[in-house]
């Protein structure tokens, strides 16, 4: 009687242990989106802070533009009385806010990198969820041999 017991029982283990996968993996199947949802929110605000960097790094590189337009039309104008120079300090300004739009535009740019944009928190609890889901498969047929 003992060994008529003993198949039903371990039917029953087994029923409540598949269910009690399957409700684990739905659980972290639900889990992983709403991480995956969380981190590209947080990707997509670095995004649009390199995009507003780079925004502004043209405006910059516009206002610094346009003062070396002012230094090359002041240039022209002192080409014939070479008294004074008054478009040395329109040409040092330019090339120092020119510089400075350059460097903000790199920096833009960087945080728009692709390696940057990338879910690594839940890129890495997948390959761990794959792993762990993967030893449980072994354990689950260990147990069943």
């Amino acid at each position: 009687m003992d060994s008529e017991n003993k198949p039903t029982s371990q039917g029953s283990s087994v029923g409540s242990l598949l269910s009690s996968v399957m409700h684990e993996i739905s659980s972290l199947v639900r889990k992983e989106a709403e991480l995956a949802k969380t981190e590209m929110s947080e990707k997509t605000h670095e995004a649009m802070a390199g995009i507003a960097a780079i925004a502004i790094a043209g405006a910059v590189l516009l206002g610094g533009f346009l003062t070396l337009l002012a230094a090359a039309v002041f240039l022209l104008n002192e080409i014939l009385p070479p008294d004074t120079t008054p478009w040395l300090s329109a040409l040092i300004v330019g090339g120092v806010v020119t510089v400075a739009g350059i460097i903000m535009l790199k920096a833009g740019q960087k945080k728009l990198q692709a390696r940057n944009l990338m879910p690594n928190r839940t890129m890495n609890s997948l390959q761990s969820d794959k792993a762990f889901a993967q030893k449980h498969q072994h354990n689950v047929k260990e147990e069943l041999k």
